[in-house]
């Protein structure tokens, strides 16, 4: 157990130091509270309806791929890379036809990558970010060097605390790491620098502070809850990323190298996931404008924080909670098919009739993330006493697709994805719920950072789509007073 002794060089900010015990609400109330809904506001708030709305027949019509999807669910492909493949189906003249799925990091199988560090007993979270990064696995001395740059940018700049905790308190900690991102900007004197050594200092810049501004932030919403100070995680140069992290949010009551092993494995997993999903390709586009480093990666989070994207884990553990309350006996594969049946008949749960942890764009009939999580989170749930939640889980897994497609009456593959053990492995390390998608973004800055190298040097020419117009003619412009 790495224990931190109490008070062990934690800063303690009073509300004489920061604002950030503070807030206040927005005296002004939103248009449609303070002026309410009448009659004449219906054009300005229901107008979409009758013009935001385009009709399905039109995209089938004018062949558009909406969500940049083909009709056969496979992605449209609008650009190459280098850096990663997420394999999970193959395209032949019949189709798509489901496959094993593979997740490939610069030519290596990410499985390869985890089982080599974890076999020897090390960390390799920045071993992969180095090989996102530059595109090859790194020397000892190369890897040293590395991890001594982020540990040369863990210290957060001078007078940075005195203006980011009046800002930290928010309804999401998402939204505080990017305003905590975009402040990093103001104290960069080339923010706007986008040649490759700047670019690639600001990425060890955000991978060593990224941790702290979301455990500042964390801390200054509980210590406001709690009526207490605000203690800042000091500065614990020589640890990795998933020590880090665990030592910024534990602080005294410290982690097991076993729990941190397990968070380096979740790490390598979020590290990269291909250019389409929809974070890196906010980052794509963005960075294909020539628009600076912060802007990009802070619209990057605001992409993660979806609940479509990186914001599903949440919902998951919300989801197994459910289950756990309503079967009664977990060992029950009829009862829990049962339970899982009223969930997609939208009986039970949220009424969405989703089962969150389900299904994936790519993979169909695997996701190899979630394979490698259980493989090495059984130890932990064991030593913890939540094995038996584990095994709820993989009959999840293992019923719920069938349940799927017995009531929708579909015959498409449906495999659990990693959102489905996420959750749970972090309320196994201690993480605060809140915290799931932020640790998600600190693990995604490698892949980002390499997608933006790529867009900024490889690709060079901003993203432009084009879109079909199809607005009916309004006729000639008629003056105010004859409307």
């Amino acid at each position: 157990m790495i224990r931190i002794p109490k008070g062990g060089g934690w800063p303690i900010l009073t509300p004489r130091d920061t604002p950030a015990f503070d807030h206040v609400a927005d005296a002004y109330p939103m248009p449609s509270v303070g002026l309410g809904l009448p009659p004449v506001s219906d054009g300005l708030y229901h107008g979409y309806e009758d013009v935001d709305v385009v009709p399905g027949e039109l995209y089938t019509k004018y062949d558009v791929k909406r969500g940049l999807r083909n009709a056969d669910g496979s992605g449209v492909l609008v650009g190459l890379t280098t850096i990663s493949n997420v394999h999970g189906y193959n395209k032949t003249e019949h189709g798509v036809e489901p496959d094993e799925g593979d997740l490939i990091y610069r030519g290596y199988h990410v499985g390869d990558l985890i089982d080599a560090a974890q076999s020897e007993d090390r960390f390799g979270y920045e071993e992969v970010a180095y090989l996102l990064i530059a595109g090859k696995l790194p020397t000892h001395e190369e890897l040293d060097d590395f991890r001594a740059r982020i540990d040369a940018r863990k210290q957060l700049p001078e007078g940075y605390l005195g203006i980011f905790p009046r800002a930290t308190y928010s309804h999401n900690i998402m939204n505080v790491l990017q305003r905590a991102t975009l402040l990093l900007y103001a104290f960069d004197p080339t923010p706007d620098d986008t040649s490759p050594t700047h670019e690639i200092d600001v990425a060890l810049s955000l991978l060593g502070r990224w941790p702290r501004t979301a455990a500042v932030a964390h801390a200054a919403h509980a210590a406001q809850m709690k009526d207490e100070k605000l203690m800042v995680p000091p500065v614990r140069e020589g640890y990795t990323m998933a020590e880090t992290v665990l030592d910024v949010l534990r602080s005294e009551d410290g982690f097991t190298h076993e729990e941190a092993m397990l968070l380096d494995v979740m790490l390598i997993l979020h590290a990269e996931h291909g250019g389409g999903n929809n974070s890196t390709f906010t980052t794509r586009v963005l960075s294909s404008s020539g628009t600076d480093a912060y802007s990009a990666y802070a619209a990057a989070i605001g992409s993660l924080k979806g609940p479509k994207h990186g914001g599903a884990n949440f919902k998951v553990s919300q989801m197994i909670d459910d289950v756990a309350s309503h079967v009664r006996n977990w060992d029950s594969d009829d009862e829990l098919a049962g339970y899982l049946e009223k969930i997609v008949r939208k009986e039970a749960f949220d009424k969405t009739g989703l089962i969150y942890g389900l299904g994936h764009a790519v993979y169909t009939l695997s996701d190899p993330r979630a394979q490698l999580v259980k493989k090495y989170a059984r130890k932990v749930a064991a030593e913890k006493g939540q094995a038996e939640r584990l095994e709820l889980i993989e009959g999840i897994e293992r019923l719920g697709p069938q349940v799927m497609r017995d009531v929708k009456g579909s015959g498409k593959p449906i495999c659990a994805n990693i959102d489905l053990y996420t959750g749970f492995i972090y309320s196994m390390l201690g993480i605060e719920p809140d915290l799931y998608t932020a640790i998600f973004a600190m693990a995604r800055l490698a892949g980002w950072t390499a997608h933006r190298m790529e867009e900024l040097y490889g690709a060079g020419r901003i993203i432009r789509p084009a879109y079909n117009s199809v607005m009916p003619h309004s006729g000639e412009y008629v003056p105010i007073d004859e409307r």
